[in-house]
């Protein structure tokens, strides 16, 4: 099975997605090392809290450009909640900062009728197919704590949307990179099935790099 970096910048749930990753079996290394990222079969990017802390806490370790090459490298890349959110341009949390703009789009606060954080269990609902979803039903639930969310400036990245107020994107994808707003980690049986799902991604991707060139190929 195809090793996962999870990446280390001090987020507060990294606790919970290693244990997650340990209960599944899923080999795994938690690392800040710019090779050992780059080099593993694929990545999980956690986060929880503001996203001006943690695009500080990424540029103090020297983790910016390590994660735009994370995410263009082609292999499988998963982030998780303020690990979405900083994947798009610009926030609007505090004062208005850039983000690694990985993605376009920008990240919103809820409206102030609305109690925040947003907190709790809410159904994701999908507008197409992806392995990521495999033998998840439609509208399964899943475990949110957030402020703020974000608005793909193309909407074909949304994969699942969520209504709080507004309808908002709760999980993105394009190639290989994928983000929920949600917390896998915390959201039970299902969640736990999507981080399964991820890594089967991960091992497929890394059978299909060492499968050897068919017989011919390139003559």
């Amino acid at each position: 099975m195809g090793t996962i970096a999870v990446i280390d910048y001090g987020a507060g749930n990294l606790g919970s997605v290693v244990n997650a990753l340990d209960h599944l079996g899923v080999p795994h290394v938690v690392t800040a090392d710019a090779a050992t990222i780059l080099g593993a079969d694929g990545v999980i990017f956690p986060g929880v809290g503001a996203t001006a802390d943690t695009m500080a806490n990424l540029r103090s370790r020297g983790l910016v450009p390590v994660i735009a090459a994370a995410a263009a490298s082609g292999r499988p890349f998963l982030g998780i909640c303020v690990g979405q959110q900083v994947l798009f341009s610009t926030s609007d949390e505090g004062a208005r900062h850039d983000c690694l703009a990985v993605l376009e789009g920008e990240v919103r606060r809820f409206p102030d009728d609305l109690i925040v954080p947003h907190m709790g269990w809410n159904a994701v609902w999908r507008r197409g197919e992806h392995p990521l979803f495999a033998g998840i039903p439609d509208g399964a639930e899943f475990y949110f704590v957030h402020s703020y969310y974000v608005a793909p400036a193309d909407d074909a990245l949304v994969l699942g949307e969520t209504r709080y107020g507004p309808t908002f994107a709760a999980v993105i994808a394009r190639g290989p990179v994928a983000a929920t707003q949600f917390h896998p980690e915390k959201s039970g049986r299902w969640g736990l099935r999507l981080l399964r799902n991820f890594a089967g991604i991960v091992e497929q991707a890394a059978a299909d790099r060492s499968a050897p060139a068919a017989i011919g190929a390139g003559s």
